[in-house]
């Protein structure tokens, strides 16, 4: 199915995979629907290196793909951002945070979803596993909990006089959870305030 494809490719041209030899043939225009955290403004550079992959892969803007950009700063617009994608019809919605995968999951069951850097996505019940997703999203996750561990690990093995770490975070994000949890065990060798 090409929308699978395209979803794929989206996935793998967002790392920059150079493939521009496989030029996509005319055809479909094809409707992206990304999920942007944060403001057009904040956000630009990423949009830029965005856009510069898929056209290298053959996805030229006004030529056969037609990106759908929304901006949120809250969850809330991310579920309107994401119901108003749904209803435009977009073939694969692309997210990068686990808030907006939550909304595009509670948008649509039909529309591929591709996830980018989203933590921890069986916990979160975004996929059945990471072997075996199931459903219709896809993409690649960042696994914060055994990241931070290894962070914290490397920290303490660097500055051997420091005994307390501060750790700032947005708590009521969804993705925090195992996060908070795992620094949780660090108790008896780290104080985590």
């Amino acid at each position: 199915m090409r929308v699978i494809g395209l979803a794929v490719v989206l996935a793998v041209g967002v790392f920059g995979a150079p493939r521009a030899a496989e030029a996509q043939p005319p055809g479909k225009t094809y409707r992206v629907g990304v999920l942007v955290p944060g403001t057009a403004a904040a956000t630009a550079p990423s949009i830029a290196v965005f856009r510069q992959s898929l056209s290298g892969l053959g996805y030229v803007e006004g030529k056969n793909i037609v990106m759908e950009l929304r901006y949120s700063e809250t969850a809330e617009l991310h579920a309107q951002n994401a119901d108003e994608l749904t209803r435009l019809g977009v073939d694969v919605i692309l997210v990068t945070t686990t808030t907006s995968a939550l909304a595009a999951q509670r948008a649509t069951r039909t529309i591929p979803i591709v996830m980018i850097s989203v933590s921890d996505p069986v916990q979160a019940g975004l996929v059945e596993s990471l072997a075996r997703p199931g459903g219709n999203i896809t993409g690649n996750a960042v696994l914060f909990p055994e990241l931070t561990l290894k962070q914290l690990e490397f920290i303490k093995e660097t500055l051997v006089r420091a005994s307390r770490v501060l750790v700032l975070g947005n708590w009521s994000n969804p993705s925090t959870t195992p996060l908070w949890s795992t620094l949780q065990t660090l108790r008896g060798v780290w104080a985590c305030a």
